[in-house]
């Protein structure tokens, strides 16, 4: 039996379906966002930016994203 090729995780309270195997860097990069502007919460401890690329998203998992804006 083939294991789903999606799994579902929550982002900023929101539901959302992700493909297995997902860093939390291709998750940002897959929500078009620039990861050296976002500040990541991965189950509820702040994720060193060093280690995007190499944290895998889990089923089950809850993500907050902070993403800062330039302007003035």
């Amino acid at each position: 039996m083939n294991e789903p090729s999606t799994m579902m995780v929550q982002v900023n309270g929101k539901d959302r379906e992700v493909p297995r195997g997902i860093t939390v860097l291709g998750l940002l990069e897959s929500l078009e966002l620039n990861p050296s502007l976002v500040v990541v919460e991965h189950n509820r401890e702040i994720l060193d930016r060093g280690h995007y690329g190499e944290t895998l998203v889990e089923e089950g998992d809850v993500l907050e994203l902070v993403h800062f804006v330039g302007g003035g």
